[in-house]
């Protein structure tokens, strides 16, 4: 069945984009395209739960000699993952470089215990997950949430643990935060982001 919504952001750190065809609050596959650190596509599809937390994240990234896939899946509170690789992602990244990457995956599981959202980097989708989970657009300026999440490097693909921050500050913009970085969001009125500074901008058809 065709997905009732497409979004489309052009990213600013690199030369890159993302286009996501979603259903709201269940279900999104979408593309990443970028030219570094090393020219890559990343396919991915994600599901939510009742609650708006993610169950299931399938990503795949590949480039010039190498592919790699992932895939988190969240039950009873911990998650499976499970990894694979073709090719040689570290020879291009040293060819161009930049150091070699982690295995895609995660060595231990439990490490991400207490995540109820993944975040998959690079990628303005996944931010907005959590801001329409949380409801952020409609709380007070100043409210909080601090979140574990099971982050996926790109174009690596290795899953870490990561704490983050979302705040309130009214008028459709969240700031974003995690231990060394922040950025001052903005979104639509249904909780999308529309700029992220320094990562993306939303795109939208001039029909």
């Amino acid at each position: 069945m065709p997905l009732p919504i497409a979004l489309f952001w052009e990213r600013k750190d690199v030369p890159g984009a993302e286009h996501t065809m979603l259903d709201v609050d269940r279900y999104a596959q979408g593309t990443i395209l970028a030219a570094a650190p090393v020219p890559y596509s990343c396919r991915y599809e994600v599901q939510t739960g009742p609650d708006g937390a993610t169950s299931r994240l399938d990503a795949r990234a590949e480039g010039a000699g190498w592919a790699r896939t992932v895939r988190l899946e969240l039950a009873a509170g911990r998650w499976r993952v499970t990894a694979s690789e073709q090719g040689d992602l570290d020879a291009a990244l040293v060819a161009n470089g930049h150091a070699r990457a982690g295995q895609p995956g995660c060595e231990d599981p439990d490490l991400l215990y207490g995540a109820f959202d993944a975040d998959l980097g690079g990628s303005p989708m996944f931010n907005t997950l959590p801001i329409r989970r949380l409801g952020l657009l409609r709380a007070e300026a100043g409210v909080s949430h601090r979140l574990s999440v099971a982050w996926v490097l790109v174009p690596s693909l290795e899953v870490v643990q990561a704490d983050q921050i979302y705040t309130s500050l009214g008028d459709r913009r969240i700031r974003f935060a995690s231990e060394t970085f922040s950025a001052d969001l903005t979104c639509d009125d249904d909780g999308f982001v529309e700029d992220y500074p320094g990562l993306a901008r939303r795109i939208r058809s001039a029909a």
